[in-house]
């Protein structure tokens, strides 16, 4: 496979890099990547590291999609309280401390203005265990449906999962099916009678477009009418900041396909929303109607147990045999203060979209371009996340490129977004950065015309 050449146009008697090309190109070849495009997180992060290291010079990293915030102290405070209250000794229920499930329950009233049993909301450690406790359940529900789609782009690290498990998937790229669109698409799927479950993030890693009610209401549609379950992916909780949704028990809520099917599972992570990734903790809601439902191949396999209960009893006691105790009474503590107005968790992530739209007028002053950049009839969000493209560039000439300005990204590509361009995380940036961004896209802008 021939080895991608970064963009050289304009660097003929063009304003040197602050990084030597020879640097970045050395180190790519080094670590053996022979497609820029395709590198993952990890390996554009360890090229960063290795270059910001041997030329001195600071990167600007928006590779990683890490919280850069103090996790939320309400939730440090109570895990310390039940550790010094000696929990470690105990092992965790298998469903979850019954707290923290009380409180998730109020937590999806409170936020999403919908109904879940307690019983329904079950500890995770993490998002990631979620989904793959998720897609197990799911994919052997029924032997005819074997296959997951996504809506993307998205996620990488769940279609990774899907390879571990050995389950099909395909995908399609949002881009050209908003509105009206979408459900014709989705039909050209469903309609196969393999698709065991629909997956997408709202708000959107890494585009961080935001489906509308009117889309979600088509999604939940067709899986009532195919009998396909859709994952939810609220990894990004409430942060479309268009809107404000953070006050509790009030409209307007977090939008969701649970208003429009039964057959659904809301994935909440505390990663993100409450800064607390380090603990790995999050919570899985099912629905009522979902949890109980029989499903004749999982009571053949599991001794007649409901959806539900293989997810649990099963699925997350084979894996890690339930979730850190002292972490559980940390989200409980967060989720119970957010439903009762103590802590207003969006005013501490809010940053990252003040955030975005700095950076964006930046790229945007320097001739770049949001790749995502609306939500049918209104610009999309500043967040977490945005994308960007430059001119005709390919996606891994332009994440190549930005190297030798100190600038690290990942390529959409690899997000399942057939669109070229990279994605931009906006929660390493700090404030001298933004001078630095400045005069280093101005340099970028010269040398590439």
């Amino acid at each position: 496979m021939q080895v991608e050449q970064a963009s050289s146009v304009g660097r003929t008697g063009g304003e040197a890099t602050p990084i030597k090309k020879e640097i970045v190109d050395g180190l790519i070849a080094q670590m053996g990547i022979q497609d820029f495009a395709k590198a993952t997180i990890r390996e554009v992060k360890q090229v960063a590291a290795m270059a910001e290291k041997e030329s001195g010079v600071e990167f600007i990293k928006m590779e990683m999609g890490i919280p850069g915030l103090p996790a939320a102290e309400v939730g440090v405070r109570a895990q310390i309280k039940a550790l010094e209250d000696g929990i470690a000794h105990s092992y965790p229920d298998i469903q979850g401390y019954p707290e923290l499930k009380k409180q998730a329950s109020r937590f999806v009233k409170a936020f999403i203005g919908v109904d879940i049993a307690a019983e329904g909301c079950v500890p995770v450690t993490g998002s990631m265990q979620g989904t793959f406790a998720s897609f197990l359940t799911c994919s052997q529900a029924s032997r005819a449906k074997d296959t997951v789609l996504f809506i993307d782009p998205g996620f990488p690290v769940q279609k990774m999962q899907l390879q571990v498990q050995g389950v099909n998937y395909e995908t399609f790229d949002v881009y050209d099916f908003r509105g009206a669109k979408l459900r014709g698409k989705l039909e050209s799927y469903l309609q196969k009678g393999n698709i065991c479950a629909i997956v997408y993030s709202n708000p959107n890693n890494p585009s961080w477009v935001c489906l509308t009610e009117s889309e979600l209401q088509t999604i939940g549609e067709l899986a009532t009418q195919y009998d396909t379950i859709v994952m939810e992916d609220l990894a990004y909780f409430a942060m479309d900041f268009r809107e404000d949704l953070s006050v509790p028990f009030q409209p307007p809520y977090q939008p969701t396909v649970a208003r429009y099917t039964d057959n659904y599972m809301l994935l909440i992570s505390g990663s993100k929303a409450f800064s607390y990734a380090g603990e790995r903790i999050g919570v899985v809601c099912i629905s009522d109607t979902l949890f109980h439902r029989h499903f004749p191949d999982l009571s053949a396999r599991y001794e007649g147990l409901p959806f539900g209960l293989v997810f649990s009893t099963r699925m997350l006691y084979a894996l890690s045999s339930g979730t850190s105790h002292s972490a559980q009474y940390a989200l409980a503590a967060m989720f119970r203060a957010a439903c009762d107005g103590e802590y207003i968790f969006r005013d501490e992530v809010k940053v990252y979209g003040d955030r975005a739209r700095k950076l964006k007028e930046i790229f945007l002053r320097h001739g770049f371009h949001v790749v995502y950049d609306r939500d049918l009839d209104r610009p999309v969000a500043d967040g977490f996340y945005f994308t960007i493209g430059y001119k005709q560039m390919t996606s891994g000439q332009l994440a190549r490129e930005l190297m030798y300005y100190g600038v690290s990204a990942i390529c959409l590509i690899t997000t399942g977004s057939h669109q070229e361009g990279l994605r931009v995380c906006t929660s390493f940036i700090e404030d001298h950065q933004y001078a630095q961004l400045e005069e280093r896209m101005a340099i970028f802008e010269k040398n590439n015309p």
